[in-house]
């Protein structure tokens, strides 16, 4: 049960979570870049690959209406792309584009640019934002991921249990965890799989009841993998009053079962994708045996049942390797995810595994009193101690009975040898001697043991929580990989350059988007728009910017931004030498709260 504290922090990284949603490395045009002419098509590239959708794109006009483009598809043909065809002939003016795709983990991320032709359209030019997601969809498919693991741990943890364990097998009571937990798994399965497509386009629930949406569904990896759990889900009821072939197929069919996860989320995409499937599994698995095996337990300790003290000290085994076996692909799996130390505190994947390390930690401490209570179960109880007496002929002279802090003495005597001295008077009963000091007794090894393993099981349920909210997290490696884009230098307008500045303050987070423009020696305008964490615009208080060329000793120069009603802007901005120049951001939140961050910025003759 130790094991099932690490295994759950493990767990975390990898059952469901692995390794990382895609995160938009570039776009071509750039966000915020000023063509000279107009471009043929758009291209995303992201940090891994990514699935498209009938309205990936979304491209509106400076008059704000949407025009027709081109069916999505892949530039290149690399996975990792996506790219939009544009109409023949576009207007001068600013372009906003909406776009959203599917991870290879499968979930669906989404964003915005803009992009201008000859030049920015004024102040009333269409907003950049991005799709939408439909929070009742996105609720239900929640709901149903945590059911499905639920379900999963369920109906593999218990069938291992009563087949590593061996518990009294007379006990109905034992087969119902796995019973639930096969339906529940079967009606999520369902559940995810109808509420996919509504999922993938940001549509409401009403959306799955489309003709052809399961059709589209069904095309796809997340639809492959959901189908193929429903029939392993058929098998395994198929074979479940067949306890000699259930017991022969059972590692293949919970082997598969937790193929389907692996295949489909975080672990098929990334990195080093068959050793990130095998840790999946073998993390999904871990976890499984250990909580299912943890309900099975609380369900052999509730009162009025009998636990064979080697129930649980098998278990206590099983659940060790268990834990050894999350240990090693837990850690692999946070590596992956992570990418660095600094990630860790960087980053909301970072931040959330670090709350899950502090769940872990209490699941330790309550696994730990659990093992305590399971050794003194298997602890060979001490014998009644005996007065002995020089009469051989008397096996026990007195014997003493304690019950609930009440002690009474009785003597026993051999056949045809009554002692009168110790017959009582019928009408004067010897009344019960009450030792009023005597210790409350402790609790019973079986009901302390049911104490720590339900606190163990809860905890453990908190760790899952985590654990399912780190899936939709974009990992801190992804995320570190996006923010250290170098900036783009654009060829519309000469040498204008865009330049995305990611900055994190206290609890805010976000990126500030400064064009230089024309990014020549002489006079330059400067423009910053200030994003959310969550892609949209941002207001703060106060926004600073100075540059400095180090090689000739040159600065700061500070550009004389003003608040514009949605971004800053400089008119101008003499920069006198061409190099390469350190551009200082100030970004302050709050009256107490302020970050700067530099980047680099090539100035051209």
């Amino acid at each position: 049960m130790l094991l099932g504290a690490l295994l759950a922090l493990l767990v975390l990284g990898g059952a469901a979570p692995a390794s990382a949603h895609a995160a938009l490395r570039s776009s071509d045009p750039a966000d915020g870049t000023v063509l000279k002419t107009a471009p043929r098509a758009l291209t995303l590239t992201f940090t891994e690959s990514v699935g498209l959708l009938d309205g990936s794109f979304r491209v509106y006009d400076p008059d704000g209406h949407r025009l027709r483009t081109g069916e999505p598809g892949h530039a290149d043909g690399r996975a990792d792309t996506a790219r939009v065809t544009l109409p023949g002939k576009l207007d001068e003016g600013t372009y906003a584009v909406a776009w959203r795709v599917v991870s290879a983990d499968s979930h669906p991320i989404s964003g915005a640019f803009t992009f201008s032709v000859g030049a920015p359209s004024p102040t009333s030019a269409p907003a950049a934002t991005a799709p939408t997601e439909d929070a009742a969809t996105r609720t239900l498919v929640d709901a149903a991921r945590y059911t499905a693991y639920g379900g999963a741990a369920l109906l593999i943890g218990a069938a291992v249990f009563l087949a590593v364990c061996r518990p009294p097998e007379e006990d109905p009571a034992l087969r119902r965890p796995a019973r639930i937990g096969w339906w529940l798994l079967l009606a999520a399965t369902a559940a995810l799989l109808l509420l996919r497509a509504p999922y993938e386009t940001g549509e409401g629930p009403s959306a799955a009841l489309d003709p052809g949406a399961l059709a589209r569904t069904v095309t796809t990896r997340p639809g492959w993998a959901l189908l193929a759990r429903l029939a392993l889900l058929g098998a395994v009821a198929a074979l479940a009053r067949r306890t000699r072939a259930l017991r022969t197929v059972g590692p293949v069919l919970a082997v598969a079962l937790a193929l389907t996860w692996a295949s489909a989320e975080h672990a098929a995409a990334g990195p080093q994708v068959p050793v990130a499937m095998t840790a999946a599994v073998l993390h999904l698995l871990a976890m499984a045996v250990w909580l299912g095996g943890l309900v099975c337990l609380l369900t052999l300790t509730a009162p009025g049942r009998t636990l064979p003290p080697d129930v649980p000290a098998r278990f206590s085994r099983l659940a060790f390797s268990c834990v050894t076996v999350l240990a090693v692909t837990g850690v692999y799996q946070s590596w992956r995810g992570l990418g660095s130390w600094q990630a860790l505190t960087d980053t909301a994947y970072g931040r959330i595994l670090l709350a899950k390390l502090a769940a872990v930690t209490l699941l330790l401490a309550a696994a730990a009193v659990s093992r305590t209570w399971t050794t003194r179960l298997a602890t060979p109880a001490h014998a009644a101690p005996e007065d002995a007496t020089t009469d051989t002929a008397a096996p026990e002279e007195a014997r003493e009975l304690t019950t609930a802090g009440i002690r009474t003495h009785t003597t026993a005597h051999p056949p045809n040898r009554p002692d009168k001295r110790t017959t009582p008077t019928p009408n004067r009963p010897t009344p019960p001697t009450v030792d009023e000091g005597a210790p409350k007794e402790p609790p019973a090894p079986n009901t302390g043991l049911r104490r720590s393993v339900l606190a163990e099981t809860l905890i453990g349920v908190l760790v899952l929580v985590i654990t399912t909210v780190l899936t939709t997290t974009v990992p801190g490696r992804a995320e570190a990989e996006a923010a250290d884009t170098p900036p783009t230098v654009t060829s519309g307008l000469p040498g204008a350059s865009v330049a995305r500045v990611p900055f994190a303050v206290g609890s805010a987070r976000g990126t500030v988007q400064v064009t230089l423009s024309p990014a020549r020696t002489g006079d330059n305008a400067v423009e910053a728009v200030v994003y959310a964490a969550d892609g949209g615009f941002a207001s703060v208080p106060e926004l600073r910017i100075a540059f400095t060329l180090p090689e000739k000793q040159l600065g700061p120069l500070d550009a004389p931004l003003t608040d514009r009603g949605g971004y800053w802007a400089a008119d101008t901005l003499t920069l006198p030498l061409p190099g390469t120049w350190t551009m200082k951001v100030t970004v302050r939140v709050s009256e107490i709260e302020q970050v700067t961050v530099t980047r680099e910025i090539q100035v051209t003759p």
